[in-house]
């Protein structure tokens, strides 16, 4: 393990989301001084069920709030900030794009302007592959145009370029990590896609899908999403990654959702329980999925989980957690 992150200051944004409540603990098991940014106390996530928060220095408050992002770096001397604060739910934008755009668009130039005005410490941007946009050409790569329509897709193809500008613009040391669909235990937004049909499951109930099921996507489990980022900020410390470079980071998979389905209902003895096909969803982009050759031959990553091992822990990880958990009500999932 590298002893780069040993006592560094960092901040994390949206920690108490899936990535952040796995980066936290990695980063605070080698050693950094860990500051958070949280908008809202989430009581079941991993940060504050597992006692991560009585480890770090967590902050109260939004990323569309410039001044406390200034004051926040400057007075913790951060060198490093992991940016995945968003509004990351793709029917929410559609109902409220005018949020999601500030969350995620705003959100991220107060950042990077926070960063420049303290001396530019270096900036780790959680983009997407939804960045991309629709597109003929599969698999997507890193100098593909970023072509987002929908509301969500726009506001991650904006944050990604305004990262590009002030990399190459203000020389700020800022990469961009543009993942496939991030999966794992903490994931508490049951209206994606795999914790609301483990949820379904456990329960006995029928999943129900929107769309016709066979959308395809890539999938990468959180924990090699975080190896990814560390050495993405490693790589941009030592001058390896240039200012405003972006880095893909899956599995490589064409995976349709009707596929994963069915695979989680045998992995956990579900087979009985046929899905629910409405094929309501219209809106999105029917197939995205990655090439991670840049990363592993640049950045020497590679994924230490497959889908079957990645599905295994996270199915485990829910079967736990929503054994103590009051019955909620089951919620329409993502394509």
């Amino acid at each position: 393990m590298s002893s780069y992150w040993q006592d560094r200051p960092v901040l994390v944004t949206g920690a108490s989301g899936l990535l952040g409540s796995h980066m936290v603990p990695e980063l605070v098991r080698r050693g950094a001084e860990v500051v958070t940014l949280v908008r809202d106390s989430v009581p079941r996530s991993i940060l504050f069920r597992d006692g991560w928060m009585d480890r770090i220095v967590s902050v109260r408050g939004s990323v569309t709030d410039a001044a406390l992002l200034r004051r926040t770096v400057a007075e913790y001397s951060i060198g490093t900030i992991f940016h995945l604060s968003a509004q990351t739910l793709v029917g929410v934008a559609h109902t409220d794009p005018v949020g999601t755009l500030e969350a995620n668009v705003s959100g991220t130039w107060n950042v990077l302007e926070a960063a420049r005005q303290a001396g530019a410490p270096q900036v780790l941007i959680a983009s997407s592959d939804k960045a991309y946009g629709p597109s003929e050409h599969m698999p997507y790569r890193e100098d593909d145009a970023l072509k987002g329509t929908a509301p969500y897709e726009v506001s991650k193809s904006c944050a990604d370029l305004i990262g590009t500008m002030y990399g190459q613009t203000y020389n700020l040391p800022v990469a961009i990590a543009r993942c496939g669909n991030l999966f794992g235990g903490g994931d508490l937004n049951f209206s994606r896609l795999i914790p609301g049909l483990i949820q379904a499951t456990l329960r006995g109930e029928e999943f129900i899908i929107r769309s016709d099921g066979k959308y395809v996507r890539d999938f990468l489990y959180v924990e090699d999403a975080v190896d990814g980022y560390l050495s993405l900020a490693e790589g941009l410390a030592q001058g390896s990654v240039g200012c405003g470079e972006a880095f893909n980071f899956g599995l490589e998979l064409q995976l349709t959702v009707i596929d994963l389905v069915e695979r989680v209902l045998r992995m956990m003895g579900g087979a009985n329980l046929r899905p629910i096909i409405q094929n309501k969803a219209s809106a999105e982009i029917r197939v995205q999925y990655l090439d991670t050759s840049k990363a592993r031959t640049r950045l020497g990553w590679l994924p230490r989980f497959g889908l079957e091992e990645g599905l295994r822990l996270t199915i485990d990880w829910y079967q736990d957690f929503l054994s103590a958990q009051l019955p909620v009500k089951s919620i329409v999932a993502q394509p």
